[in-house]
């Protein structure tokens, strides 16, 4: 034990030495972190408005007219549900809010435009999640501007807006991106293990190790340590900005999330093991792992969220170790909306591992 603790010390201070494996492990995930926050921090401009309709009266003072008046607001976009269906797709952040017209709005509605004494204005419920702040305020203006514009004359209030809560899982592009961004800087970290070990096994530094007295899972496991230590502080590192920046929100068990970041650590480093055994220089290694990892990155839903992206393009992310890390990185830290459950998303990256480490195994040459 004592000589795993020595040479991964070392293998530490010789990391630390290394200028642009240095900028490549925690500055090139920050940049991504400020810059895409610095993008998107405003927000989504469109809201997508659940309209349920229990009324279902046309004419002036009917609910159609008022659905027209908020489908006329510019950036609101109207999708009629029945009541189960648009509270559903708001928990899954399908719409970011709701408008409920409740039955006898009408009725209500031609009963406090006469301004009798004692008439109490008609009613609409206007669902909101109490998590997304700046979405909600924009909601609660559009409302208040349409029913302004209902209400005018002068008179008691026609037509008022009743406010209530549902707990969503509609992420921000913030709170998307900085757990993507620690799954791809994890996968960076470990696929680019492959470099620094072809390049010692051409210089012969493996082969010489190798005929120490040394265990040959002290070698193996002082380079996993450091590279997982480095990954803890990469965690660290990128929520502590997302958060002082950006406003991320940790909302999960921080116990839960340093497994998941070993876990995910290991799935790659085994990964960068199974490059370094088919690399015979480390000009090839260099090139695999740019062939690895671009299609890891771009494809796995770290920028863009899977069901967005083509079919074809979704069936080839189903397949990717990195969008079952993101996804649990997402589900763990914000609550995110789930790609696959989180016990599937463990899984699958202890799967990876286990048949990269036994591939690299049978495979990587110490000389």
């Amino acid at each position: 034990m004592q000589a795993l603790i020595q040479l991964s010390i070392a293998n530490i201070r010789s990391f630390v030495r290394d200028r642009a494996a240095l900028f490549w492990t925690f500055a090139f995930p920050l940049i991504f972190v400020v810059l895409f926050g610095l993008i998107f921090q405003g927000g989504n401009t469109s809201i997508k408005l659940g309209w349920v309709d229990l009324d279902g009266t046309s004419g002036p003072s009917g609910s159609t007219t008022l659905q027209s008046a908020f489908a006329a607001v510019k950036g609101v976009v109207i999708t009629a549900e029945d009541e189960a269906s648009a509270k559903d797709q708001m928990k899954t952040g399908k719409l970011d809010a709701i408008v409920e017209v409740p039955k006898g709005y009408s009725a209500a509605v031609t009963a406090a435009g006469t301004g009798a004494t004692g008439v109490a204005a008609a009613n609409v419920t206007v669902f909101v999640d109490p998590t997304q702040a700046t979405t909600g305020g924009i909601v609660q203006q559009v409302v208040a501007g349409v029913l302004g514009a209902v209400n005018l004359g002068g008179r008691p209030p026609i037509v008022q807006a009743q406010l209530a809560t549902i707990q969503t899982q509609n992420l921000n592009i913030i709170s998307y991106l900085v757990p993507s961004i620690l799954g791809m800087a994890l996968m960076q970290l470990g696929v680019f293990a492959a470099i620094p070990l072809v390049a010692d096994r051409q210089k012969m530094i493996l082969k010489r190790l190798n005929a120490t007295p040394l265990h040959r899972w002290q070698l193996v496991g002082s380079n996993v340590v450091m590279r997982l230590i480095i990954g803890i502080i990469q965690t660290l590192i990128i929520v502590a900005v997302g958060t002082a920046l950006f406003g991320l929100q940790m909302t999960g068990s921080l116990l839960l999330l340093a497994g998941l970041v070993v876990l995910g650590g290991l799935a790659f480093i085994s990964l960068g093991y199974v490059i370094a055994s088919f690399a015979p220089t480390e000009d090839a290694a260099n090139s695999m792992t740019s062939v690895v990892q671009f299609p890891l990155m771009f494809l796995s839903g770290t920028f863009f969220v899977i069901d967005q992206m083509p079919q074809p393009l979704q069936v080839v992310a189903r397949f990717l170790p990195l969008t079952y890390l993101s996804d649990a990185l997402r589900q763990v830290m914000v609550n995110g909306t789930a790609f696959s459950p989180l016990w599937f998303c463990f899984a699958v990256l202890v799967g990876w591992t286990a048949v990269c480490f036994g591939i690299s195994a049978r495979f990587f040459k110490w000389q």
